[in-house]
């Protein structure tokens, strides 16, 4: 009798969100008025467990978004509760690759643990049977709109959890780098920070980005990335250097500054990093890039060079900022 009461309690405190969840092996159910579903294996009673607080999950989720029918994987940390706002940190992947492949390398999970973010990982769709982030340049076939159902996924996530929405920030790998300009340049009302690894700015992103708050950006890249070209590619892709450019004046820091040559911890992977950081002295708000000398297209720290971890200096970059500037 006790589990019963509980449950109707819970059913109906988080009746919004429980009506959303998608059974399997359903079984009819009815609680005041309202006709739900259970499914045998409890997921829905786990995932709103879950919102309370004590227990860290991944879970896979869809979202309906222009017919499409998308998916996600989440990483709730064991801290989190609903009571208090959290970050939230998008985690974009590679063209031809998939959630699941950059939440496994990226590392961020054990990150979010630490610090008490959420972490979501979007997958894209397919073009010409290829994993992919609809950016422009070698993606200029595709229809998909992927700004806006970025958007739609923040109002659902927003709807679910408790996240700040002056914290949100968006990262990736390559492709996924790519999405993340996309979106500082579109969706700027609420991303607060981005940062890119290999990624870069197609001319469609670079030539129609239009910014509404000063945007904090970090950019990783091997010169020698035989992927995305530091150098760029006239038809498809910006240079490492016009993408920081473009930052920099937008967000008007110093024009040029001495790199920091970091140690070289690793003597064995054939790379040296340099630090360059353009600061905004007024507001604070900066451009960084680790410049990975012979550095191919890698996520640093996982492979190829060994002597940053990306992931971890990622977060301690977008920590810093929220959408009205720097927070400490």
């Amino acid at each position: 009798m006790q589990s019963t009461f509980t449950l109707i309690f819970v059913v109906d405190f988080y009746e919004p969100i429980f009506s959303k969840c998608v059974f399997k092996e359903e079984l009819p159910f009815k609680i005041n008025h309202m006709n739900i579903l259970l499914r045998s294996s409890v997921y829905c009673i786990f995932l709103l467990v879950l919102l309370r607080g004590g227990l860290s999950a991944q879970t896979l989720q869809t979202l309906e978004h222009d017919e499409i029918e998308r998916t996600y994987y989440i990483y709730v940390p064991e801290s989190y509760t609903g009571d208090q706002s959290v970050p939230l940190l998008m985690v974009f992947h590679g063209y031809t690759s998939s959630a699941k492949n950059i939440m496994s390398y990226s590392g961020f999970n054990s990150i979010a643990d630490k610090e008490g973010f959420i972490a979501v990982y979007p997958q894209g769709t397919r073009l010409e049977n290829k994993t992919h982030w609809n950016v422009g340049g070698w993606t200029l076939k595709s229809s998909v709109d992927d700004v806006d159902f970025v958007d739609q996924l923040l109002d659902t996530l927003s709807n679910r959890y408790t996240i700040d929405p002056n914290r949100i920030y968006a990262t990736g790998m390559s492709n996924g780098g790519y999405m993340s300009f996309l979106l500082a340049c579109k969706l700027s009302s609420r991303i607060a920070a981005i940062a890119s690894v290999t990624g870069s700015m197609t001319p469609q992103t670079f030539y129609d980005c239009a910014p509404q708050h000063p945007m904090p950006v970090l950019q990783f890249h091997g010169t020698a990335d035989g992927t995305v070209p530091y150098q760029g590619a006239p038809l498809w892709t910006q240079s490492i250097d016009d993408v920081l450019l473009y930052w920099k004046s937008f967000n008007e820091t110093q024009v040029s500054t001495e790199p920091t040559a970091l140690p070289d911890l690793n003597k064995k992977d054939g790379s040296t990093v340099e630090h360059y950081r353009y600061d905004n002295s007024v507001n604070g708000i900066a451009v960084e890039h680790y410049k990975v000398l012979g550095g191919k297209h890698q996520w640093f720290g996982v492979r190829g060079n060994k002597d940053i971890q990306a992931s971890r200096i990622i977060w301690d970059f977008l920590d810093r900022y929220a959408l009205d500037g720097l927070r400490h």
